[in-house]
């Protein structure tokens, strides 16, 4: 059993990795074939993006005993992804500020 140390907002988090909570987000309808979702391991907010095939994703879902993200994690998520990509104090932070007329 291998021992990991994820760092996550200035915490350190010392545990092994089959102790780790896995997170996924889901970002596709569920009536389509293949499923868009984000795969975290230990925090939520360092994620991958994946495509998989329904079945492979339910069985993927499964064998890492995975809990979809609270309302409250895909906030943060989505709250740090912006920061990431307007920046602050940045020209680009200014424009997506202002509202279209």
């Amino acid at each position: 059993m291998s021992k990991s140390i994820l760092v996550t907002n200035n915490k350190k988090i010392g545990s092994s990795f089959e102790q780790l909570e896995k997170y996924v987000r889901v970002h596709s309808n569920p009536d389509v074939p293949f499923v868009e979702f984000d795969f975290a391991i230990g925090a939520p907010e360092l994620f991958v993006e994946l495509v998989l095939p329904r079945l492979a994703f339910e069985a993927f879902c499964k064998s890492n005993s995975v809990v979809h993200m609270s309302n409250e994690q895909i906030a943060i998520v989505d709250a740090e992804s912006k920061k990431w990509r307007y920046g602050e104090d940045t020209l680009m932070a200014s424009n997506h500020a202002q509202s279209p007329s």
